[in-house]
């Protein structure tokens, strides 16, 4: 392929603004009217109406013969897209970036641990995307030349508010099943180490488009990749939690004990863990600066707007500058992209030994689950397959009642391998590295969403802390026979009952059918999805309702 050598023969000719100083892609995100300054400096940015969220159906893979027998194509998350439509994209592509009159360009790396870290060179029109890239991604270290990546990084083109004609796509390749009537496509090149964001102005495209290549890149080096939070106790241990949206990762992984490594995506070799970002992008939908100060904090430093750089994407901002966190008109997705250093309690180095507990976080609005269960290595491999939390009534039109949810590995459209991959990684490291892995049960008690109460947050740190700290050491366990897993008789923080589901409800006959009701949610959809995978038996056997 030699766009990248067509792509420089284009570059050459225009205006190109290379690493330059944070303070000028700020000032510029602001002459060029891609973003408003607020109140507290930092950077307020509105995109298309239907460019505030990922568009998982205009998402592609490019499907090449080296990669073919690597990835999940029965996922409805691995969209195949081919090699002569995405050449053709990127020579559109070219066609657009030689009619601009800037284009950024930021070499940054995703990865703290030098080892593998991925070199990424993002050239964009867009000043607040190539500010996004500096708050995301890592400066290169003096040390990258002992990468595996440092042979050849990755290239992202990222023109966000140029809107595709897919139905020329549709035209010129009508056998290409995937292509949709869309303005919009993103696109990675696992091969040749490309990634195409066009007609997509929602930052975390960029950053969930690189997550995907690293998933994809990492495990072929003996790296298992993580969609999990990760902190460091003071006596050095670390610990890993991964949750889907609305089950605490955040919130939990942030303890003014521990230092935080990062929020959101993590790696884990033969050393110990690594964070592979500078920065966070939380959500910040009523924001409450009593519940998660520091994430805050960091969106309202008080600083001139040029030493701030903080982007506060798609959040109803008045007149006079202030934020209202709790409108969410434009969109529940508002998010808040700040880098690391904003946040008090953090260590810099971002690297940690291996981890000595994990933590799977599910919101349980079925009201079944303990709030705090042992898993043993297959079991824990299980959980990991399922990613399990619910949908809650309202999130969705036509939803009156919870819907279990099932996204492996806790985020499963952004992990291309065959599933196999990821679960006898996580398996093997367990049984190297002694890590044990909880369950815990954000969700609801006393009943399901409607009935019960959702569970106390101070239960659920302290829960959380005794976990990190003693790895519940010395407790006795009951074996929960439909779940498959361990539950601990008593923990000192509270009273008994609670660590027994059914005893918080007062209708005993309906937990029980709604705990089949979930036990068969799960065997459902693991025979639908994993029934024709090489998945272990002693994983199976651990399936609730089987």
């Amino acid at each position: 392929m030699d766009f990248l050598n067509n792509l420089s023969e284009v570059l050459e000719g225009l205006n190109i603004l290379v690493d330059i100083p944070r303070k000028d892609l700020i000032g510029d995100s602001v002459k060029n009217g891609e973003a408003l300054v607020s109140k507290n400096g930092a950077l307020s940015v509105v995109t298309e109406p239907e460019s505030t969220g990922r568009s998982p159906k205009d998402t592609y893979v490019v499907k090449r013969e080296k990669i073919v027998n690597e990835i999940d194509w029965d996922s409805p998350n691995n969209r195949a897209l081919s090699p002569a439509v995405f050449e053709s994209l990127l020579n559109d592509a070219l066609k657009v970036i030689k009619n601009k009159e800037k284009i950024y360009i930021t070499n940054r790396v995703v990865g703290a641990d030098s080892s593998y870290a991925l070199p990424v060179r993002t050239i964009t029109d867009n000043a607040v995307a190539a500010l996004f890239t500096d708050n995301m991604f890592r400066p290169t270290p003096d040390d990258i030349s002992k990468s595996v990546f440092n042979n050849g990084g990755f290239t992202l083109i990222a023109l966000p508010y140029d809107k595709l004609d897919q139905k020329k796509y549709l035209t010129d390749f009508p056998e290409e099943g995937n292509i949709r009537d869309s303005d919009l496509i993103v696109a990675m090149d696992f091969v040749n180490k490309i990634g195409l964001v066009y007609g997509s102005a929602y930052l975390g495209s960029i950053k969930k488009l690189i997550f995907t290549v690293m998933n994809y890149m990492l495990p072929a080096v003996g790296v298992l990749p993580l969609h999990a939070s990760a902190n460091e106790g003071v006596d050095g241990s670390s610990a890993l939690l991964l949750g889907l949206s609305g089950t605490g990762k955040t919130t939990l992984s942030a303890d003014p004990e521990r230092a935080l490594l990062g929020d959101d995506e993590h790696g884990w070799n033969d050393l110990g863990i690594a964070n592979f970002e500078n920065g966070c992008y939380a959500k910040l939908v009523d924001l409450d600066p009593e519940k998660e100060p520091e994430i805050y904090d960091a969106i309202m430093h008080k600083n001139d707007y040029l030493e701030h750089g903080s982007i506060v994407e798609n959040a109803l901002m008045y007149p006079d500058g202030h934020f209202d966190f709790y409108d969410s008109r434009l969109t529940q997705n508002s998010r808040g992209s700040y880098p690391l250093s904003f946040l008090a309690n953090i260590k810099e180095s971002s690297v940690s030994g291996h981890p000595t507990s994990i933590l799977f976080l599910t919101a349980d609005a079925n009201g079944v689950l303990p709030p705090v269960a042992k898993l043993d290595e297959s079991q824990a491999m299980l959980w990991f397959l399922m990613g399990y939390t619910s949908k809650l009534a309202g999130t969705e039109t036509g939803i009156v009642d919870p819907v279990s949810t099932f996204s492996r590995f806790f985020g499963e459209p952004f992990m291309p391998r065959n599933p196999e991959v990821y679960a006898s990684m996580l398996g093997e490291k367990m049984k190297k590295h002694g890590t044990k892995v909880f369950l815990i049960n954000t969700g609801w008690s006393g009943g399901p969403y409607g009935i019960g109460k959702r569970m106390d947050i101070n239960i659920t740190r302290a829960i959380v802390n005794g976990v990190l700290e003693t790895n519940l050491e010395g407790a006795e366990y009951y074996e929960d026979k439909l779940f498959h897993f361990h539950v601990p008789q008593s923990c000192p923080e509270f009273g008994p009952e609670i660590l027994h589901p059914e005893k918080t409800w007062d209708d005993k006959e309906a937990f029980k059918k709604r705990a089949q009701k979930l036990a068969s949610d799960f065997s459902k959809h693991f025979d639908k999805v994993y029934g024709n995978k090489n998945i272990d038996p002693e994983i199976v056997k651990n399936c609730p309702g089987k």
